[in-house]
């Protein structure tokens, strides 16, 4: 146990998300706020419907099997089989990743769901059972009658959900952005882009895309296909796009396929070495079509690569601060991003962009989030004890 919370009372705390991997940034925000929770003395047990990857010791991970034939219909259970489960347990307070019945805190990774369903035009979503599910989870959370305090990590979401539900104010808390001080490499950039060049057998001189991220669709992959389908041959056949993420890479090997690019591309899976493949790299690609927050973008910064990314991401405003990279406007048009691709990559700025992502990172606060989340746990777990008692 750490020795300055060593005084403090033991809290026993439930997590609740619906499937932990390795991968996912709502996944690893998890884990870290919850380790810092155990290393401060308190009992940690996790609910969720599926665990992949390592158990940290001494986490208490409990594994339910919902019913459903389809997978609101198994979050919808799972919601309400761990409500059941917990109320029969003795918790000091019940925290949840995702939108959730009976929750005392809520860390919203996720954007407002209502606002996304009820803004796109589509009279015909509102009616569907899955949308109707998902919004009557988010209503548990935010409604005006709901007693759960959320942690926000994008304060782009707050006035949409005070719109859609009433939420007060008061009830939320504003974290900074995050990243590991382990997605920080020391060694040399040169080295490193040495080292994956001639592990994939690629030419060390061809210009280097990222794109980083689970969700192939809702980071737009197929929009950066489209981009470099688009750039000039000469300047096409030089370039290489590596795409981490773990999804279905198919309907996208056959789009570049069609593109005819489809030896322009590498799908490398989830990985737990990102840090390395930012290090090698020249461009980070993030045209996403919805983003509550981005932090790939605030890790790239840490990296020294210049970023492209949609504007609507949260974290966007980061990189127009810090001069780290172009954002991409709203409405998003293809035609806007391939030539502000080509733009970047021939840039003479391409340094400058590096340096002042480097620099931004050295002058704010993107490490502290988990400790200051696990504050806020500590606060309300203790209200919460003080008011039974």
């Amino acid at each position: 146990m750490d020795k300055k919370w060593a005084e403090k009372i033991s809290m026993r705390l439930a997590f609740c998300l619906f499937k932990y991997f390795p991968f996912g940034g709502l996944q690893r925000d998890f884990r870290q706020i919850a380790e810092i929770c155990l290393k401060r003395g308190h009992e940690v047990f996790v609910n969720t419907m599926l665990w992949k990857g390592d158990i940290p010791a001494g986490f208490n991970i409990t594994v339910f099997k919902p019913k459903g034939m389809t997978n609101h219909q198994r979050c919808w259970n799972f919601s309400e089989i761990v409500n059941k489960h917990l109320s029969k347990t003795n918790f000091d307070l019940i925290i949840g990743f995702n939108k959730m019945h009976g929750l005392d805190i809520y860390y919203a990774a996720d954007p407002c769901f209502k606002a996304r369903v009820y803004e796109s035009g589509s009279k015909i979503k509102k009616l569907l059972p899955r949308y109707r599910t998902y919004i009557a989870l988010e209503k548990e959370v935010f409604d005006k009658k709901s007693n759960t305090k959320i942690m926000l990590i994008s304060e782009i979401e707050k006035p949409k959900y005070i719109r859609y539900y009433g939420t007060q104010s008061s009830r939320f808390h504003i974290l900074p952005p995050y990243i590991s001080k382990d997605r920080i490499i020391r060694d040399e950039n040169h080295n490193i882009r040495k080292k994956i060049c001639n592990k994939l057998e690629i030419d060390f001189n061809h210009f280097l895309l990222l794109t980083v991220g689970s969700s192939f669709k809702t980071k737009g992959l197929d929009r950066s296909l489209r981009a470099i389908a688009a750039l000039p041959e000469n300047l096409k056949n030089k370039t290489i796009l590596l795409i981490i993420g773990d999804d279905n890479s198919s309907p996208f090997i056959k789009l570049a396929k069609k593109l005819n690019i489809d030896s322009r591309i590498i799908f490398l899976g989830g990985r737990e070495d990102v840090p390395e493949f930012m290090a090698a790299s020249d461009l980070l690609l993030h045209p996403a079509y919805t983003e509550n927050t981005g932090t790939v973008l605030i890790e790239a910064m840490a990296a020294g690569l210049p970023v492209i990314a949609t504007e609507i991401c949260g974290y966007s405003f980061h990189i127009r601060k810090a001069d780290a990279g172009l954002l991409i406007p709203s409405p998003f048009k293809q035609h806007d991003f391939n030539n502000m691709l080509s733009y970047m990559m021939t840039s003479d700025y391409k340094q400058k962009w590096k340096e002042n992502g480097l620099r931004y990172i050295s002058r704010n606060d993107f490490f502290s989030m988990p400790e200051k989340a696990a504050d806020i746990i500590e606060k309300y777990a203790e209200q919460k004890r003080n008011i039974g008692t």
